[in-house]
């Protein structure tokens, strides 16, 4: 076994940064959601993205996703999900910073973002709307991953429902179920 020296203790670190580098790039890239909770807010919140120039980017306000608490100069923690099983796979701090409308930076992150977002009224006009009632936030990668497959945090991760104004509905009529079952309600 060779002694560590420094130079190998630098190699090795370096190595890792990039290890952790590609698997928040690969699961970002390939989650179609994500958890995110701005600083100061109680709970994380789930927002469709697409990554973009080393980043998250996410559009929101306007009619699309609500981005509670997500301000410029603020920091966040995003949380990604395994597309394939569903699970936590990985965190990190992230920085927020609000792109200019038609900027370059915002002109590139649109084009992405187009792409992933499903259902838009107006497709071909998406981006007009976008510059004059969304917000378009890059979240940057601020550290280190604080989980990742072989380091996750042993407590869990239930949460408190978030406050809500609906209500559980009212129990079916005492009448439906003898009324479905003859045959009188249509199909």
């Amino acid at each position: 076994m060779e002694p560590t020296t420094p130079a190998t203790a630098a190699a090795a670190t370096a190595t890792a940064a990039i290890e952790e580098r590609a698997l928040l790039e690969e699961a970002a890239k390939k989650s179609g959601l994500l958890w995110v909770r701005a600083d100061g807010q109680p709970q994380a919140r789930a927002l469709w993205h697409a990554w973009h120039d080393g980043a998250v980017v996410v559009v929101g306000d306007g009619i699309e996703q609500p981005l509670h608490g997500l301000t410029a100069g603020a920091g966040a923690e995003v949380t990604v999900r395994s597309k394939d099983k569903w699970g936590r796979l990985t965190a990190w701090p992230a920085r927020v910073s609000e792109l200019a409308p038609r900027s370059e930076g915002w002109l590139g992150a649109v084009e992405e973002l187009k792409g992933k977002r499903l259902n838009a009224p107006d497709t071909d006009t998406i981006d007009e709307r976008w510059a004059r009632e969304c917000r378009v936030l890059r979240l940057e990668p601020a550290g280190p991953l604080t989980e990742q497959p072989g380091a996750m945090p042993e407590a869990s991760h239930a949460a408190v429902p978030m406050a809500s104004p609906a209500t559980t509905r009212k129990p079916i009529p005492a009448g439906l179920p003898k009324l479905v079952a003859k045959g009188k309600l249509g199909r």
